[in-house]
């Protein structure tokens, strides 16, 4: 396995950047947006594919790189089901996997330094974002933070995994790296409490000033999404409406760029074609399946995903292919459900 721990000096945040071979997809959490050159670079030395960049939460000390490694890598943006931010392309959920090439990361809900905090666990390691720092825990005075659901993620949650598992938080200020579960229970002073109330009394009273950055850093990480207006000028995207009544028409081939285990959770569309957006520029090359069913067919090839984000990007991978007859579902299924389309289970 493939594993680096990058750090931003200037907000003292941890980025991981993980991959299963030489040559093969990767993963990458909590990117800082002015290290994404430095990231691209070692992608490029260890020959790595970038297919998705997770953030355990919203960041209120530093601009997220999920856009511009989206932009650069046209990889897929994660984050929890309660992030504030406009548009990710793939939203998970306590108990769902985040998957690549050969490596899959177990998803936890941890609320409490903020209302959208996840950690995720990988076998022997655990990403903990803010929630369970090295001798310390995320504050819990904003981003409608809670100590009481923090305490409940730390003790009820993280604490229960076993005492080597090795932590890796998404900060730290005084050079420390690594940790256990074992030493946070034995030597965090934070978690010497004897009771939710008592930990809630320490948060409270431990008046931090705002991180430096917040002003900017919280507006910025809540607009991410892909501005995706240009398709619709260029006649490239169907409102969920249009999407609904094209349903069952012979000259439109769906294609569906959501993972498996997102089409079984949310549902499937009649008829649609599974292509996860991970191989679509694969099956969109000569001899590809996707531009030999559309050669052959003649049909308009219409992609949809989960908002919106991941079609975007497959309808301008295949007009760089030489692709033109295509379009995507704008809002994804999430929009064609609240226009009442119908769905599969």
């Amino acid at each position: 396995m493939i594993f680096r721990q990058l750090f931003d000096s200037v907000s003292g945040t941890y980025s991981y950047l993980l991959a299963s071979r030489p040559g093969g997809e990767a993963l990458i959490l909590d990117p800082v947006l002015e290290k994404v050159d430095r990231y691209c670079q070692l992608l490029r030395e260890l020959d790595l594919k970038l297919v998705k960049a997770v953030d355990t939460h919203l960041h209120a000390d530093h601009v997220t790189g999920l856009g511009e490694l989206r932009n650069r890598t046209h990889c897929m943006t994660v984050m929890g089901d309660q992030t504030k931010a406009d548009v990710v392309a793939m939203r998970v959920a306590d108990g769902d996997k985040v998957t690549i090439e050969g490596l899959s990361l177990e998803v936890m809900y941890t609320p409490g330094h903020t209302d959208d905090s996840y950690s995720y666990l990988m076998g022997d390691r655990v990403f903990t974002g803010d929630t369970l720092l090295i001798r310390g825990t995320g504050r819990t005075d904003f981003q409608n933070g809670s100590a009481r659901a923090q305490y409940d993620s730390i003790f009820n949650r993280l604490l229960k995994l076993p005492d080597e598992t090795m932590v890796f938080p998404a900060h730290d200020y005084k050079g420390d790296t690594v940790s256990t579960i074992g030493e946070e229970k034995r030597y965090n002073p934070r978690l010497q409490v004897r009771s939710v109330d008592e930990y809630v009394e320490l948060m409270a009273n431990l008046k931090l000033p705002n991180p430096k950055m917040m002003d900017v850093a919280i507006p910025a990480n809540m607009h991410v999404g892909l501005h995706q207006e240009e398709l619709e000028k260029e006649g490239r995207a169907l409102s969920a409406i249009e999407a609904i009544r094209s349903l069952g028409r012979p000259d439109i081939l769906l294609v569906d760029l959501r993972e498996t285990n997102e089409r079984m959770k949310h549902g499937m569309l009649e008829g649609a074609l599974h292509t996860p957006y991970p191989s679509i520029e694969e099956s969109l090359k000569p001899g590809g399946m996707l531009r030999e069913v559309a050669a052959a067919t003649g049909r308009r090839v219409v992609f949809f995903c989960a908002f919106g984000e991941r079609s975007a990007m497959a309808v301008a991978a295949a007009k760089e292919a030489g692709l033109l007859n295509t379009a995507h579902i704008a809002g994804g299924l999430d929009a064609w459900k609240k226009a009442g389309g119908p769905v599969v289970q």
